[in-house]
């Protein structure tokens, strides 16, 4: 049973390690740019093929600028992308049969998400040479954590809240075997003014030049708060641990099931 755990598991980390190559492979081919360069470039396609066939996969570091930021919904902080969660925290006692065979019971401790959401919206990137209009949909947006919170018990008047997030419990919630230990609230943001790397695909579709996810699905949207070099550093290391951790859970596990199926 646990050579096949293992197999399994070699297998998962088998695409956690094309992933981050994939991931490697496309920071580094990615064109280093600044946003003086890119509006050059496209008026000097326009000029000589026409404008809105231009694309560009680039990647370039400035700072958040928009006029009309997000506010996330549990700290209220301006963004231009956020995430939050609300899971109840709860315990509860079950009875299984153990390796002996016989029955047991025990308290274990577990999770459910009570609510969740995302919001994003376009922002300018400025470089010191220019800007740029980011349209960050579907991006794998790296975020900073403002909330992570536990609050022990069940709220009061049965409505849980927290900033501008309400939710009212229905009537009996809690009070089946599974005993609410407290709520726990997350949320992380993408703030503005922050400096981060854009990497995805310019060009001049709109009335001016705009990244957002690339047409080939070899190239990754990425916006991290690293820079290209740490990234890509970071990339390579995680391919290398999974790279190492498949070969030895999957060598392990045939081992393991091939003892197991022998004796």
């Amino acid at each position: 049973m646990f050579g096949i755990i293992l197999l399994t598991v070699g297998v998962v980390l088998y695409f956690v390690k094309r992933r981050q190559q994939n991931r490697a492979m496309s920071l580094k081919s990615a064109r280093k740019v600044s946003a003086a360069e890119l509006q050059s470039t496209a008026r000097a396609v326009a000029d000589e093929i026409g404008g809105g066939d231009w694309r560009d996969y680039v990647k370039l570091w400035g700072e958040i600028s928009v006029e009309k930021p997000l506010l996330s919904d549990l700290k209220q902080q301006p963004c231009v992308y956020y995430e939050f969660t609300v899971q109840r925290e709860y315990e509860e006692t079950v009875r299984q049969k153990n390796a002996d065979g016989e029955m047991e019971t025990r308290t274990q401790r577990g999770t459910e998400v009570l609510s969740s959401h995302s919001q994003s919206i376009p922002f300018y990137l400025h470089d010191g040479s220019g800007k740029v209009w980011v349209e960050p949909e579907e991006a794998d947006i790296e975020t900073v954590e403002v909330v992570n919170e536990f609050q022990p018990g069940e709220p009061g008047g049965g409505l849980l809240s927290y900033g501008r997030f309400k939710r009212t419990l229905s009537v009996g919630f809690g009070t089946s075997d599974r005993r609410t230990l407290g709520y726990r609230y997350r949320e992380s943001v993408l703030p503005v003014g922050r400096s981060v790397l854009v990497v995805g695909s310019a060009g001049d579709q709109r009335n001016e030049i705009a990244i957002a996810k690339p047409l080939t699905a070899t190239q990754h949207f990425i916006i991290s708060l690293k820079p290209d070099e740490a990234l890509t550093q970071a990339a390579e290391r995680n391919s290398k641990w999974a790279s190492w951790s498949m070969i030895g859970c999957l060598s392990s596990g045939l081992l393991l099931t091939l003892i197991g199926l022998l004796v």
